[in-house]
C-alpha cells in the first residue's frame, strides 16, 4: 500500500528549498535562516502541519548538529539556558489550541527586526556588558514558546546570545545542543496534540534526503570564513526572516 503523501506540487516547490535552508541553519552557517523554514511551507500548508512535518527532519538534522559539535559548546550557559527554553514549550503546549501561529509569527518577526535595528543604530562596544540574566530567561522562554509553535525559536534566543560574543563555532554547538532538547521534548505534546499523523510523517520522509544537502553546503562554508563574516551572515538570515514572519503574521492576504 502507497503511503499517503502530500501531492501538491506548490508544496514541494516551497518546501524542498525550505529543508535545505533549515540544514544549511543547522550547519551553523547562516543560523537565521533556518527560522524561514515553516513561513515558507505556509504558503503550502498550514502552519501547525508545517510544523508537523519538519519534526523528523529536525530530528535528524538535530542529531547531525550533535555530531559535529558535541565538543564546541558552553555547558555552562547550556545550563541556564535549558530549563528556560523547555518551560516555553509548556507554555506553548497549553496555548496552542488558542492562539493563531501566523499571529506568533508576526510577533516574533517584529522583535527580531526591533533587534537588529537596536545593534544597527547602538552597536555594542567590545567593553560592552553581557545582557542582564533575566533578560536572557525572558527571552529563552520565548524562544521555546516560538520554536513549539512555529519552529521559529532561533531569532529570540539569538538575540540573547549574540552579545555574549561567543566563538563562532561555540556559538554555533551552544545553539545546536539546545535545539536538539527542545525539539525533544515537543515529540510528545505534538502526538497528544494530534500533529503526528501518518500523511504528515510520510511526507517528512520524502523530505528528509535534502536535509543533509543543506548540512553538507553550510558546514563546507561555515569553517572556511572568519568570524565578522559568519555573523553578518547571522544578522542577514535573521533581518531576511523577521521580514518574511511580519509578512505572514500582519500583511498577507492569507
Amino acid at each position: 500500500m502507497a503511503l499517503p503523501l502530500i501531492t501538491d506540487g506548490l508544496f514541494y516547490a516551497v518546501s524542498i528549498p525550505a529543508v535545505i535552508l533549515l540544514g544549511v541553519s543547522k550547519s551553523g552557517f547562516g543560523a537565521g535562516f533556518g527560522s524561514l523554514a515553516v513561513p515558507l511551507m505556509a504558503l503550502a500548508v498550514t502552519v501547525p502541519q508545517a510544523a508537523a512535518i519538519l519534526m523528523p527532519v529536525l530530528f535528524v538534522l538535530d542529531c547531525m548538529g550533535i555530531a559535529v559539535y558535541r565538543r564546541d559548546f558552553d555547558g555552562r550557559l547550556l545550563k541556564f539556558l535549558l530549563p528556560f527554553g523547555l518551560l516555553g514549550t509548556v507554555v506553548g503546549t497549553l496555548l496552542f489550541r488558542l492562539l493563531d501561529a501566523k499571529l506568533v509569527a508576526g510577533i516574533v518577526g517584529i522583535f527580531t527586526l526591533v533587534f537588529l535595528a537596536q545593534r544597527v543604530l547602538f552597536p555594542p562596544r567590545s567593553d560592552s556588558p553581557p545582557p542582564p540574566k533575566w533578560l536572557g530567561a525572558l527571552l529563552t522562554t520565548t524562544s521555546g514558546f516560538t520554536s513549539f509553535v512555529s519552529h521559529t525559536g532561533g531569532p529570540p534566543l539569538t538575540a540573547y546570545v549574540l552579545p555574549l560574543r561567543l566563538p563562532p563555532v561555540v556559538f554555533t554547538g551552544t545553539m545546536a545542543v539546545f535545539f536538539f532538547f527542545i525539539n525533544l521534548a515537543k515529540w510528545i505534546p505534538y502526538g497528544w496534540l494530534g500533529l503526528l499523523d501518518l500523511r504528515n510523517m510520510a511526507t517528512s520522509l520524502a523530505l528528509l534526503p535534502f536535509a543533509p544537502v543543506g548540512v553538507f553546503i553550510g558546514v563546507k562554508v561555515a569553517r572556511r570564513i572568519p568570524p565578522v563574516l559568519f555573523y553578518r551572515f547571522i544578522t542577514l538570515g535573521m533581518l531576511l526572516t523577521g521580514l518574511k514572519l511580519v509578512w505572514d503574521g500582519f500583511l498577507s492576504g492569507r
